[in-house]
């Protein structure tokens, strides 16, 4: 089956393709198509004019890969491999499951005339580990599931019905979420039922596994209240005070490293908030967004939809998946939804809101905020409205239209 294209990944990692120094790694939320990415870049290199005998591709999580187990064993493995001239592309997918990988990898990568591409447990790729045993001779690319711009383009791709309403349209992505394989999926209940799968192999495998959980019972009112209040400003405080509130006597510490659990595990994303005025980072106060919607919606059972927090999550993974920088903006006693910075050091100020034409008082909430901001970087405010509006310079644009063309801000 032909692959639909993630180009706004691919295009971040072309101008590394050929590089024999530097390791490119690939994290992201399981599921989210790594490994469909390694076989875009495969065919890329094919059709450039790279022969298959100097494309190695390990997957350690299929068949006849299963003993790879130790760092002996991946290097012998790779050195079979190494029976041609010129440069050697390696793509090893999951490869968390051999311990002491980074020996084996950093020392091909010394030798040269290796290009290595490597996937792997999300939770064990952003521990730490792989940054001081490789040296910091590596690249990190991040990978989100399809954002609304990829979901359209990819249900277009394979010929799935688009409802020609926008706004259901854009309902539909929120209630099943952005998992690639959930697009071949034709009712709700299986997509949903697919992502729960997802779900509970990512605790199996990215948490469980990597850290000790002693009260399974209190990491759960953990994970769900967080996913539960996506969006909302958190600080590990008042979460505390909360579950104490509840008769769960859990400690700081404790909520502190469930949190990073899910956060290393990719299932949440950390955007901190920043104070305009001061130009320091607001510590203790953060706010996290899912990477994928489907991780609150495939958990409960209301599909009713709260457009705040859904839609600042819709453009918050989109900017992500774009490259961007994000934080929250404070202005005194406002708050602006995103600071965005590009890989240029351009920023944007975004505020978003499911419509501002309903009233004035709406209308002001979104503005005032960016009205307060001298600097003469582009403000936006986001809606689904179809009826746009000009005031004080500021863009108001529609979402849908907006993202599914892909534009930057």
């Amino acid at each position: 089956m032909q692959l639909f294209s993630r180009e706004n990944y691919l295009k971040k990692i072309r101008g590394f393709y050929h590089d024999d120094d530097l390791i490119k790694v690939i994290t992201g939320v399981r599921r989210c198509g790594k490994s469909s990415l390694f076989q875009m870049i495969i065919s890329e290199l094919q059709t450039q004019g790279i022969q298959n005998e100097n494309i190695i591709n390990i997957d350690l999580d299929k068949r006849g890969y299963k003993n790879i187990r130790t760092a002996d064993a991946l290097e012998k493995l790779i050195e079979e491999s190494d029976k041609v001239n010129g440069l050697k592309y390696l793509f090893i997918d999951e490869i968390q499951n051999v311990k002491g990988f980074e020996e084996v990898i950093n020392a091909f990568r010394t030798e040269g005339g290796w290009s290595i591409f490597i996937t792997g447990s999300n939770s064990y790729l952003l521990s730490g580990e792989i940054m001081t045993k490789l040296t910091g001779r590596y690249l990190e690319f991040e990978m989100y599931p399809l954002s609304f711009e990829e979901y359209e383009k990819m249900k277009t791709f394979y010929k799935k019905p688009i409802n020609p309403n926008p706004i259901q349209e854009l309902n539909n992505y929120i209630l099943e979420g952005g998992f690639p394989r959930a697009i071949f999926y034709d009712n709700l209940a299986d997509k949903r039922h697919y992502t729960q799968s997802v779900i509970s192999e990512i605790f199996e495998k990215d948490i469980r596994r990597r850290i000790k959980i002693r009260n399974k019972t209190s990491f759960e009112i953990v994970r769900k209240y967080i996913i539960n209040n996506f969006g909302a400003t958190t600080s590990l405080n008042s979460l505390c005070k909360s579950l104490h509130a509840n008769g769960m006597a859990i400690s700081k510490a404790t909520v502190s490293r469930y949190i990073k659990a899910l956060v290393d595990a990719k299932i949440l994303c950390e955007c901190q908030r920043f104070d305009l005025k001061s130009k320091r980072s607001l510590s203790g106060e953060k706010k996290y967004y899912l990477a994928d919607l489907s991780f609150y919606y495939a958990d409960n059972t209301d599909n009713q939809i709260n457009y705040g927090p859904v839609l600042e999550n819709i453009v918050f993974i989109y900017t992500k998946s774009h490259d961007y920088s994000v934080s929250v903006g404070r202005i005194g006693k406002f708050e602006c939804d995103f600071i965005i910075r590009d890989t240029a050091m351009n920023y944007a100020y975004i505020q978003t809101s499911y419509t501002i034409l309903s009233n004035r008082e709406t209308e002001d909430r979104e503005y005032r905020p960016l009205e307060m901001i001298k600097d003469n970087y582009p403000k936006y405010v986001i809606t689904t409205d179809f009826l746009m509006q000009r005031r004080n310079g500021i863009q108001h644009v529609n979402l849908m239209d907006f993202i599914k063309n892909g534009k930057d801000f």
